[in-house]
């Protein structure tokens, strides 16, 4: 029987433009390892100042939508305090306040349990640092 408690790092390259990459695939391959049948939570963590995790449809043009909403919200301007990097990186480090940096999702007999719609994503608005780690977490 697997740990109570079992962690795993993803190394994701998210590329030179802002990206929601979507993570369940890695998750539900974690979980078949990690899980073993059983019931618990799966915690998503990204140790990243400039990136979040997000629950959201894909493939439908959610995942625009939510760059466009995050542009109107954070616009990518010189009225940022925070000044290093690329032109409006002020945003990005603003963003894990409005897209969180975690999500914990209920896991059922060894199963994500999502919506039927629903993905677990990683938002990445930060241009200057495409390597990301993520951190699966589950609690049995």
């Amino acid at each position: 029987m697997p740990d109570v408690f079992t962690t795993r790092v993803l190394n994701i390259t998210s590329g030179s433009r802002e990206a929601v990459v979507d993570l369940t695939g890695d998750c539900e391959a974690f979980l078949r390892e990690a899980a073993g049948g059983r019931d618990g939570l799966l915690n998503v963590f990204v140790p990243h100042a400039t990136a979040g995790v997000a629950v959201l449809e894909t493939g439908a043009g959610s995942e625009e939508d939510l760059l466009a909403a995050l542009h109107t919200l954070l616009p990518a301007d010189d009225r940022w305090q925070h000044r290093h990097g690329s032109p409006g990186h002020g945003r990005d480090h603003v963003l894990p306040a409005i897209v969180p940096p975690h999500a914990t999702l209920p896991v059922l007999d060894g199963r994500l349990e999502l919506g039927t719609w629903q993905s677990v994503c990683l938002v990445d608005t930060n241009v200057d640092n495409a390597d990301r780690r993520v951190r699966l977490s589950f609690l049995g």
